[in-house]
């Protein structure tokens, strides 16, 4: 067979050369194709991308790769990476990473790279070798920019640590619960409250802290069981590791999950001891309150009525003592009238009473020691009190001084005494103490009407059946025993609380049932020379008189009494229903000598003391003596008689009477 043409053949070849080019133009195509498409995926890419030889060296490097470290392109071929953008900090970092990547481990690390400017740039770097047919011919790194992320990543941490800070350091408690009621956070001021740690408290139901718990637990499971909502300022009792108990204010909040369903709650404590103690003093100041208005109406009323029944007190003692200087002892008529002025004295005792409750009689003041009163005393207290009841006194040293009208006081602790011995049944002690005390603002907040400042206190305690609360509250009011029907006025524990406040002082009682009864008295402490006491029983003779009297009395019985005895007595009387009038009469007398004003001190239109002052302007040598059932602040201070005032308390005996009449003309001392 004879061979092809050798046209054939070279037409075949060139065939085959053509079909070899078009391929080989094809794949440099394909190649041209791809290596633009890397290229563009190359400078497109979000990261910053550099190839290195084996040496380290930077053969190519992206845009992103320009813009995130600040080189131009051509800064960038053939320097080592590490040396362009590795931190001095981070050499070995950075040093440990290339030797990874040249053993043919790929890394994936974040870390701090440097700007041509030396500004530091955080970044998520991702290295591995290249490989062509087994060869690892250079090396590969892109670094993703984390710089916002980071910041925002140590916001979030620094936002947690102060978060954190303020939720230990917050001034309530704060605990967050799940949905079974379990706690799982609790911050320092929480534990501080309660006295447990962390590990003892977490995990636990908080219901197991309360006292309530029962209710307590009831009440979570129904806030997490969506049954009942959030609670908002409710109050609950918290029991401490000591076993000690604390109120809490209670606000709740909802967690709540992306359905809307409740998985736990927020709650903050709120230690509300101080709150509930100031509540307490804030009662118990309303309540103190409350008895002083209470006191104070009664005492308007008891006065009043003391007042008007001492003038008329006055008239039925006057006139008995008149008969009684008319009679002769074995008239029949004198044990009648005798009776008449026993009754008028006990009669009298009632009143004096009564303008002791209301603040109302005139006090005689002196600077008083009143370990000097109580040991003055004993004796007579001896005798109050039996041979079965011990009297025991503890007198400070240095006592300080007080001003105060010695009677009254001897009556407060008489007063007193009696007390005790009937709540005293069989055997029992009686204290009196004396003591220095400095009362500050503490005490004066909660105990309403107290001045902070020094004061002196007497104390009267015994050892009898105490008080309910219930008694303590009524113990000072008129009239109130719990005494048997005869045993008692219910005018002795009243009578001691008018002298106490009207002399500027204070009482407070202590005492429970079966315990005995303290009372305490704070009488203002003073400064000043101590005051001469009269003897007991010194008293001036009744002596008749020639001299002329301006007698002024709005109530004309009075009136007519005081007139009678007067002339009885010898003097001359001049009779005013009134200071007008009085004052028309001493116009009349001209140069005639009135000796003694005698004047009611409360009356219409003029007062006894404004009267005085407009006669003693007209007559110097005038003499004044005032009489009255009470009296207003015409001549008294806080119900305590002015220096040099001569004043006579109704109702009064017509010895009495005599007695200060011829006082005030002698100038005898004003008492």
């Amino acid at each position: 067979m004879a061979g092809k043409p050798i046209y054939e053949e070279l037409e075949q070849r060139i065939r085959d050369l053509q079909e070899e080019v078009s391929a080989r133009q094809q794949t440099e195509k394909t190649l041209q194709i791809q290596k633009a498409y890397l290229e563009q995926l190359l400078e497109c890419a979000p990261e910053g991308i550099a190839l290195a030889d084996k040496d380290h060296r930077i053969i190519r490097a992206n845009a992103q790769f320009s813009r995130l470290f600040g080189y131009a392109p051509e800064e960038t071929i053939g320097r080592i990476v590490d040396d362009l953008i590795a931190p001095p900090g981070r050499f070995d970092e950075a040093s440990d990473i290339t030797i990874r990547v040249g053993r043919g481990e790929p890394v994936r690390v974040e870390t701090v790279r440097r700007k041509k400017d030396g500004s530091p740039v955080f970044v998520e770097l991702m290295a591995a070798p290249v490989w062509v047919s087994d060869e690892h011919v250079a090396d590969y790194a892109s670094y993703r920019d984390t710089t916002e992320r980071k910041r925002g990543e140590d916001a979030l941490r620094e936002s947690e640590k102060k978060f954190q800070k303020l939720f230990d350091e917050a001034p309530v408690g704060y605990l967050v619960l799940d949905a079974e009621g379990r706690i799982t956070q609790v911050n320092r001021t929480e534990l501080a409250m309660l006295g447990y740690s962390a590990e003892e408290m977490l995990g636990q139901p908080i219901w197991y802290f309360t006292v309530e718990e029962e209710e307590s637990r009831r009440t979570v499971m129904a806030k997490l069981s969506g049954a009942l909502g959030a609670g908002r300022g409710f109050e609950r009792t918290f029991r401490r590791k000591d076993g000690t108990t604390l109120p809490v204010l209670i606000e709740d909040a909802f967690i709540l999950d992306a359905e809307g369903k409740v998985i736990g709650i927020h709650t903050t404590h709120q230690d509300i001891t101080e709150r509930k103690r100031s509540e307490k003093e804030l009662a118990g100041l309303q309540e103190q309150l409350r008895q002083s208005q209470k006191m104070e109406a009664i005492g308007r009323l008891a006065g009043g009525i003391a007042h008007d029944f001492n003038n008329l007190l006055t008239v039925i003692k006057g006139y008995a003592d008149l008969s009684l200087l008319q009679l002769r002892e074995g008239d029949p008529l004198w044990g009648h009238i005798k009776e008449i002025e026993k009754a008028s004295d006990r009669a009298k005792d009632l009143t004096r009473q009564l303008l002791a409750f209301s603040r109302r009689q005139i006090l005689q003041v002196k600077v008083l020691d009143l370990n000097s009163l109580v040991q003055d005393l004993e004796k007579m207290l001896y005798r109050i009190l039996g041979e079965d009841i011990q009297l025991v006194t503890t007198l400070a040293e240095d006592l300080g001084r007080v001003r105060i009208d010695p009677g009254e006081i001897e009556q407060v602790i008489m007063n007193l005494a009696v007390n005790a011995r009937d709540a005293i049944s069989s055997g029992g002690r009686l204290t009196i103490e004396t003591e220095n005390v400095e009362l500050d603002e503490d005490y004066a907040r909660a105990h309403l009407g107290v001045t902070p400042g020094p004061y002196v206190m007497l104390s009267v305690s015994d050892t009898g059946v105490g008080m309910s609360r219930e008694v303590q509250e009524k113990a000072f009011e008129p009239f109130f025993t719990t005494k048997e029907k005869g045993k008692g006025t219910g005018l002795g524990l009243s009578t001691v609380y008018g002298i106490v406040k009207q002399s500027g002082g204070n009482i407070w009682i202590d005492s429970e049932p079966g315990q005995g009864t303290t009372f305490k008295i704070y009488l203002p402490k003073v400064e000043g020379a101590l005051d001469p006491l009269a003897r007991r029983g010194d008293s001036a003779s009744l002596r008749e008189g020639t001299e002329v009297v301006l007698l002024v009395e709005d109530e004309a019985p009075v009136l007519d009494l005081v007139a009678h005895f007067l002339r009885h007595q010898g003097y001359a009387v001049l009779e005013a229903a009134d200071g007008e009038q009085a004052l028309r009469i001493a116009e009349e007398q001209g140069k005639e000598r009135i000796h003694l004003l005698l004047t009611d001190v409360v009356m219409p239109k003029m007062s006894g003391k404004e009267l005085a002052d407009r006669l003693k302007s007209l007559r110097p040598d005038l003499k004044v003596l005032f009489i009255s059932g009470y009296t207003d602040n015409a001549i008294v201070r806080h119900g305590m008689l002015d220096a040099g005032v001569n004043f006579l308390q109704k109702p009064f005996s017509v010895a009495t009477l005599g007695q200060k009449i011829r006082g005030a003309l002698d100038g005898a001392e004003a008492r």
